[in-house]
């Protein structure tokens, strides 16, 4: 027996306990009495200097360096690309009613990481790179939906993921023609680690010049919820219901693309979030899109903070996100297989 109405919340309360551990975990730990500290002072500090940091010892100014200039920055990263992913891949698997859809179905994930190479190639600045990688994303989806509107009398679902297949293995060879183009030492390091997809170089100002789009993705996708939902009948019966299945269709194909393109931007290409995150989701609380939706962002937040913890915290060197996601999913994704589970959708 599910409890739909007990698991959001305690999703939510793991989520923040796991942001807490997260915070002070690292090569330079810190307790949770000097992270309260610091974030006392840095209350005091806004309320009553206009935000200027008061003096403090030395042990007290690295506490509020690590935690934020480098460790809240992460997290807020962590929990907004793993909330938009997993989100994204549950409204992906709902529309194409296949639960192997996943946000790199109609090549986002592979016209971004395009970009965003092109970008390293050329030497843009950071800013520049980003905005290539978001302008890949939406430009490949793009070019995927006139590829069907052009195919008329046909399985649209199907050529919508035919379509962003064939879109996806054509950027992912222009990506590998531009790494054999790269300059070996300087370029192809900075490409391959972009491509793995890493937390590390993440700050406030990223964050801050993608939340707008990711935002702009999100609010549709959580207020035609329902609707998405529909769509996972039938197109006649979702059309007897009063559901418009094609505008429908194309606006949370855009909306979770927008999303999507809005977090690979800044992150890299990170895989497996919006594939096997909204199948855990989906067996906690049920198929039901109202729950699922908001089950899975949440779920996918933890989900990434987790795996980007371990990521700085094994090994001396940081871990790519994309190697561990990938070593969690692909057998927990086989195990899902094995079961042959029933009534995904």
């Amino acid at each position: 027996m599910r409890a739909p109405l007990l698991s959001f919340p305690a999703f939510v309360i793991a989520l923040l306990l796991l942001a807490a551990w997260s915070l002070t975990v690292g090569a330079y730990p810190v307790t949770l009495h000097q992270a309260w500290e610091a974030l006392l002072n840095r209350l005091v500090a806004a309320a009553g200097s206009g935000g200027d940091q008061p003096a403090g010892n030395g042990n007290a100014d690295t506490v509020d360096t690590v935690l934020f200039g480098i460790r809240l920055p992460r997290v807020a990263a962590g929990i907004a690309v793993g909330a938009c992913l997993a989100a994204a891949g549950a409204c992906f698997q709902a529309i194409f009613r296949n639960p192997l859809v996943s946000p790199d179905i109609l090549g986002v994930s592979a016209g971004a990481g395009l970009g965003a190479v092109l970008g390293i190639f050329l030497s843009l600045p950071v800013a520049g790179v980003q905005l290539l990688a978001f302008l890949g994303g939406m430009a490949t989806v793009g070019l995927v939906v006139l590829i069907v509107a052009s195919m008329r009398g046909r399985d649209r679902v199907l050529t919508l993921i035919l379509g962003g297949v064939v879109m996806g293995a054509l950027a992912g060879a222009c990506t590998s023609l531009l790494k054999v183009l790269a300059d070996p030492h300087d370029q192809l390091p900075a490409i391959t680690f972009w491509l793995l997809g890493s937390l590390g170089a993440v700050n406030g100002n990223d964050i801050l010049s993608v939340l707008p789009f990711a935002a702009l993705g999100l609010a549709p996708l959580i207020a035609l919820r329902w609707r998405i939902g529909v769509l996972s009948l039938d197109d006649d019966e979702a059309q007897a219901l009063g559901v418009p299945v094609r505008s429908t269709r194309l606006l949370v194909i855009g909306c979770a693309t927008l999303v999507t393109s809005s977090t690979v931007a800044i992150v890299g290409v990170v895989g497996w979030v919006g594939l096997v995150i909204p199948h855990i989701a989906r067996m906690l609380v049920g198929p039901a899109l109202p729950r699922l939706l908001p089950a899975s962002a949440v779920l996918g937040a933890a989900y990434l903070l987790l795996v980007d913890t371990m990521a700085r915290t094994l090994s001396s060197s940081e871990i790519p996100l994309g190697i561990l996601t990938a070593v969690v999913g692909a057998p927990f994704f086989l195990w899902l297989l094995a079961r042959g589970r029933r009534g995904w959708i």
